[in-house]
């Protein structure tokens, strides 16, 4: 039986990467061999496989995409669906999985694909590459040793207010640095959220464009971030980190 490639992407912008500065030679020759996939996105899928130099036409690859999310962000495909795409494999072939950007399966989708592929005894191989949580989690400065991811928080005012309350006081007592993201357009309101939620002596890092040249990494108490004002953060991909 064949395996299962879980493939990293370039957290920048595809006309203006270099896949070879972040991804390993290995990888991006192994990534050449394969002609199945199954992606976040198709079309964002193709430009990337057409920046590493695929050796066949990208219209002869096997590009499929990821199943829906409903509303709760949950798949909403079955085991047939998922068997579905793991189809390849059964047959001999390999299949590469590629988010948008960045890891897959790491605060993307993809998880329930290689869950399947391990309740089918299937092999999952994971590569090495650019995760925009660890990028942010190391130049943050607040601690590696424990830490949380929460994804999105609450968009409403009051129930964003009581999950930034209850994630300070989880990290004053278990000294847990918490890492959050938010939709870019919206980075501008969710700073302002942490600033003014939060405890002045809470220590807050903004990690935007990571490994772009405009990359911002910046670490700085709430009473500081008040005094210094907000970063330019329109539009710009962001992990937001605090640690009190």
């Amino acid at each position: 039986m064949s395996t299962l490639h879980l493939i990293p992407v370039p957290l920048s912008e595809l006309a203006d990467a270099n896949p070879a500065l972040s991804l390993t030679p290995e990888l991006l020759n192994l990534t050449r061999e394969l002609r199945h996939f199954v992606v976040e996105n198709a079309k964002s899928a193709r430009a990337f496989l057409k920046t590493i130099g695929m050796p066949v036409p990208i219209a002869e690859l096997s590009i499929h995409e990821l199943p829906g999310r409903g509303k709760m962000g949950k798949s909403e495909a079955k085991s047939s669906d998922w068997d579905a795409l793991l189809a390849p494999i059964t047959d001999g072939h390999a299949i590469g999985l590629l988010s948008e950007a960045g890891c897959p399966a790491v605060a993307d989708p993809g998880s329930d694909l290689v869950h399947r592929a391990h309740q089918r005894n299937i092999p999952v191989m994971p590569h090495i590459g650019p995760s925009s949580l660890l990028l942010a989690l190391m130049g943050s400065g607040l601690g590696g040793q424990r830490f949380a991811f929460h994804g999105y928080l609450p968009q409403d005012e009051t129930g964003r207010k009581q999950a930034l309350s209850r994630l300070e006081d989880e990290s004053r007592r278990q000294g847990i640095t918490q890492i959050v993201i938010e939709t870019p357009y919206r980075n501008r309101a969710f700073f302002e959220s942490l600033i003014n939620g939060l405890k002045p002596e809470t220590q807050v890092c903004v990690a935007a464009d990571l490994t772009m040249p405009s990359q911002l990494i910046a670490t700085k108490s709430v009473q500081a971030w008040k005094k210094s004002g907000a970063p330019n953060l329109d539009k710009r991909p962001a992990v937001f980190l605090f640690k009190y």
